[in-house]
């Protein structure tokens, strides 16, 4: 068998740069690469280790919506993980009937409010659980990035288009602790210039588990603010 030529090795040797190079992000080396790539790993293995975790639990949910600054319900709720991965909720606080006229232009605006609030809360439900393969899938898109999350072992990793074009979610996470620490999300609810924020923290049960302890959800757009605060976590039986 003859040896390759010198032309040969140059030409496989450029070949295989550029098939790195098609795997590698133009802002980053091969090195940062592979550790971006070692760091949201982590976070997709914490994730669905968290899952299996919290399906073993019920909680509750109290719900608070403010707009203006005004509170115009608050609401209890009884969660489990559902089978699709995301909270399941029963309400365990009836909600009171509207009172007065059900007609005219205040009974349309309470209407109008009230959907729009119906409209942002099942919006944050599809982010209140990411899906581990969803981030997976974003990085092979070169659509997530990693960076300092501004204290030791927290590392800061951003995807973009998670469930909405456009849409920005950050996750802080421990590294050390193998822990979701945070969630701010900048999404829209019928169009981009329908904003919508959430901020999300976690906390640890006393088995190590991941959970929600509050999110706040901003409707930018009717400055209407939803408040959901998690308490009580037991077994299931």
């Amino acid at each position: 068998m003859s040896k390759p030529s010198g032309r040969s090795l140059l030409l496989l040797a450029l070949l295989f740069a550029l098939a790195v190079m098609s795997l590698t992000p133009p802002h980053m080396t091969v090195a940062q690469t592979a550790d971006a790539q070692s760091k949201v790993q982590q976070l997709k293995a914490a994730m669905a280790r968290n899952q299996q975790r919290l399906a073993q639990y019920t909680w509750q949910m109290e719900q608070t919506i403010a707009v203006n600054g005004d509170v115009k319900s608050s609401e209890l709720f009884q969660e489990v993980m559902g089978p699709n991965g995301q909270p399941a909720k029963v309400p365990l606080t009836a909600t009171p009937s509207p009172s007065g006229r059900r007609f005219g232009i205040r009974h349309r605006m309470t209407e109008d409010y009230e959907a729009y609030g119906k409209q942002i809360a099942a919006l944050a439900q599809s982010y209140a659980q990411p899906s581990p393969g969803r981030l997976q899938q974003l990085y092979a898109q070169g659509n997530v990035s990693v960076k300092s999350g501004g204290g030791p072992g927290l590392v800061s990793i951003v995807a973009t288009n998670f469930v909405k074009s456009g849409d920005s979610v950050t996750f802080t996470f421990n590294q050390t602790q193998k822990a979701l620490l945070g969630v701010n999300i900048a999404t829209y609810n019928s169009a981009p210039s329908d904003t919508v924020t959430m901020n999300v923290s976690f906390a640890r049960l006393p088995d190590g588990t991941s959970h929600v302890a509050s999110a706040t959800i901003n409707g930018q757009s009717k400055n209407m603010v939803i408040t959901q605060t998690n308490m009580n976590y037991q077994k299931k039986s």
